[in-house]
């Protein structure tokens, strides 16, 4: 990948919603020349952006489902699952055995028609465990730039959003009206105009400008970049699901956030009470990370890895497929 491909993804990184003029600028080269190497980004690496609720400041829960399944099922238990709006990140792992999906609710209630009704109704999965997120450490809202980060400190600070931090501790945000169908539009193009984004709320477009700069501001939305991570050179996700001693748990998931392998990692309730997920060039990498740096952490008892197979769904929607599986949510729902 060309060092200027890397700079605009570092770029987007910062700040989803940069026009490409000041991403150009920052940069130091034209802007023709940024708009021809985001169009391609967008045709071969799928690059976009997309517009995210931060799930507490709006009053939600997240949850790490792991299911296991039959073989055969797996893939159509995935595609039905990533259809939902609830879910984020459902990828195939274990040799296709597993499904891992983020869940993001606003009751317990949501919660549990999935788990206690949807999933168990079909025989296919054979075994269900729910992970709630109790402290995020990297990923969401945090973003990750991984190989990418290539910017210089003046040129990230140019295009820095003014606005706090989305993990930054805000007081609840309770969504409107107008909020719900910005919200929609977003997730479909984080980079939708003002303008657009008006003409489909029917309001004026400075409405809509100080709508989402409050969210902004509030740490209610964000913008994540999505893209095949395969374009960066990492051709190996691994989730880790790792056994660590509560009292070194903030200081193990402080030292995974600062590894540029890892994508995500957060501690959660259950048997294991860390997840990280990592990106690797190749297995021989993989192993070096596994042996030299996750194994020389203080507290960390247990490791288990799961090769994931296939991301079926990243920060956004996926197209739907036809295949069977888990009934998909009615639109509205």
């Amino acid at each position: 990948m060309e060092s200027l491909d890397l700079q605009l993804i570092h770029a987007l990184e910062i700040d989803g919603r940069a026009p490409l003029r000041r991403i150009a600028s920052a940069l130091g080269v034209s802007d023709q020349m940024i708009a021809r190497h985001y169009a391609r980004l967008h045709e071969t690496a799928g690059l976009r952006v997309v517009g995210r609720l931060n799930p507490r400041p709006v009053g939600q829960s997240v949850w790490i489902l792991r299911l296991i399944c039959v073989p055969s099922a797996s893939l159509g238990l995935a595609r039905a699952l990533a259809e939902r709006s609830d879910t984020r990140w459902v990828q195939l792992a274990s040799g296709g055995t597993e499904i891992i999906s983020h869940l993001a609710v606003h009751s317990d209630q949501d919660r549990d028609t999935l788990l206690m009704n949807t999933i168990p109704a079909s025989r296919r999965v054979t075994s269900v465990s729910a992970h709630r997120l109790l402290r995020l450490f990297k990923g969401g809202p945090t973003g990750w730039a991984g190989p990418a980060s290539v910017l210089s400190r003046e040129a990230a600070a140019a295009l820095a959003p003014p606005y706090p931090s989305p993990d930054a501790q805000s007081p609840p945000v309770v969504l409107t009206a107008l909020d719900h169908v910005l919200l929609a539009a977003l997730a479909r193009d984080g980079r939708t105009p003002y303008a657009a984004l008006a003409a489909e709320a029917r309001c004026h477009e400075s409405t809509v400008r100080r709508r989402i700069a409050h969210l902004r501001g509030s740490g209610a939305l964000f913008f994540a970049l999505d893209l095949d991570e395969r374009t960066l050179g990492n051709q190996v996700r691994t989730a880790l699901w790792m056994s660590v001693r509560p009292s070194r748990l903030a200081a193990v998931g402080a030292a995974l956030a600062d590894h540029p392998e890892v994508v995500y990692a957060a501690a959660t309730t259950g048997r294991t009470n860390l997840l990280a997920s990592v990106l690797c060039p190749d297995d021989e990498h993989l192993y070096s990370y596994l042996t030299d740096r996750v194994g020389t952490l203080d507290g960390v008892d247990v490791v288990e890895s799961a090769p994931v197979m296939r991301t079926v769904k990243r920060v956004g929607a996926v197209a739907r497929t036809g295949h069977g599986g888990l009934r998909p949510e009615r639109p509205g729902t």
